[in-house]
């Protein structure tokens, strides 16, 4: 490395630059003295645990340290525990400055992070159908201090889907719980009920993305960022088709469960349905390309199926077939749908609605905004990301609002408010560009 200063002397345990966030949150990221050398580092952070490796960051040309500095612990838990109890520290007493420690950005996050970073006090596990958040409590107060749990339910049944989730007050105390389930791999913990038609299907950390429509890594890493624990992804390339297939690892089988049952059938971009399915973890190199192989040509068959509307029948995407209504994904509580109003009802009331960072389709707008009850209509304004709801009813506009301003639906964010009457529209000042 051009600016890594000198490592654990003795000839100790490297990682290679593909282990440096193996495990996931073990690195930590320092703001330091440009005068504090290596062993000061090493004395005050052994006591977390075992380091395999330092990195002081220094000057390419005069090699003098930057005052930032890297260290590798051997588990994640130690790591948070060091960056909770060092930060805001002085490493020595002739130090008047305190120093910075965050867990160092990866691959799987943007930047470096903090105690207060949602991602590490939170942990995704799966669990049988018939627990109760208590029960998760009762499971994992073990680790420390729980701030809240939550168990994934399916919307209209009101049932368990197997998955929940434990924030906890401390980093340290998210990644112990994480470090002995997976050691530990009991059995409530990694299989599913025999009822669930989940179990017939493989499940691993890999899915596969397939589309009728072409993507690039990034737009793949920012739907699939939306869960944490993305560990990496990679769009694979055909010259025969213009399908878009790609590959993405979580760092945790619970995630990428969670953004398979998430984002399969998701829109994106509107009109198109994503599919996402699991790859079996091969034990080797030759049998990962087969099984890559394998989705590839099912890819291939999809898009063809899709490009043919009369077998559109075929696919089932969101456990349906055939005629479908449009599938909203959303953490918001919707009403069931409701009847619109005949197209020549008074309006009442007129919704603005702001889209980022683009327009819903039509079809889901409505199905969306009908919901409230007393929906005329709902239209887009062309080439613009911004749209009108017109109802024939105050309190169902109002109630509309309430519910969907600011709120993100199919990936979309959404700002909802009154509109301006059409005469004060009107009246407004044309801008000039």
């Amino acid at each position: 490395m051009d600016e890594a200063g000198s490592s654990a002397s003795g000839g100790g345990f490297r990682p290679g630059v593909d282990s440096l966030d193996e495990p996931p949150n073990s690195r930590i990221f320092l703001v330091i003295s440009k005068y504090t050398p290596e062993s000061v580092l090493r004395e005050r952070f052994s006591p977390f645990g075992e380091i395999q490796d330092i990195w002081v960051v220094r000057d390419k040309h005069t090699k003098e340290s930057k005052g930032i500095a890297f260290v590798k612990f051997a588990r994640s838990s130690q790591a948070c525990r060091a960056m909770e109890e060092m930060h805001g520290q002085c490493l020595g007493p002739n130090d008047s400055k305190p120093i910075k420690v965050f867990i160092a950005q990866s691959r799987s996050s943007g930047s470096h992070r903090d105690v207060e970073d949602e991602e590490l006090t939170r942990i995704f596990v799966m669990i049988p159908k018939s627990y109760t958040e208590e029960d998760l409590r009762e499971k994992f107060k073990v680790y420390g201090d729980i701030e809240y749990c939550s168990i994934i339910k399916n919307k209209v049944t009101g049932e368990s889907k197997g998955l929940g989730y434990v924030r906890y007050l401390k980093p340290s105390q998210a990644a112990q719980a994480i470090e002995n389930c997976d050691r530990k791999q009991p059995s409530e913990f990694s299989s599913f009920d025999k009822n669930d038609n989940r179990g017939q299907e493989a499940i691993s950390k890999r899915l596969s993305v397939v589309s009728r429509v072409p993507f690039t890594e990034e737009q793949l890493f920012s739907i699939f960022d939306i869960v944490p624990g993305l560990e990496y992804c990679e769009v694979q390339r055909d010259p025969y088709s213009n399908y878009g297939h790609g590959v993405v690892q979580y760092f945790n089988v619970a995630s990428a469960i969670y953004a398979k049952y998430k984002l399969h059938g998701f829109q994106y971009p509107p009109g198109n349905r994503i599919g996402v399915s699991f790859i079996d973890d091969g034990s080797n190199a030759t049998d990962l390309l087969r099984k890559m192989a394998t989705q590839m040509v099912a890819a291939q068959l999809a898009s063809m199926v899709w490009n043919n509307p009369s077998q559109q029948q075929f696919l089932q995407f969101g456990g349906s077939s055939g005629t479908q209504l449009p599938q909203i994904q959303t953490d918001v509580v919707l009403p069931s749908c409701k009847k619109k109003a005949p197209p020549e009802t008074p309006v009442k009331e007129r919704l603005f609605i702001v889209f980022n960072p683009h327009p819903l389709p039509l079809d889901v707008l409505e199905d969306i905004f009908c919901r409230f009850g007393n929906l005329i209509e709902v239209y887009l304004v062309s080439g613009k990301n911004v749209g009108y709801a017109k109802y024939a009813d105050r309190i169902s506009a109002n109630d509309a609002i309430a519910t969907l301003h600011g709120k993100i639906l199919n990936g979309v964010r959404l700002k909802v408010m009154l509109a301006d009457s059409p005469r004060e529209e009107s009246n407004k000042r044309q801008r000039t560009y």
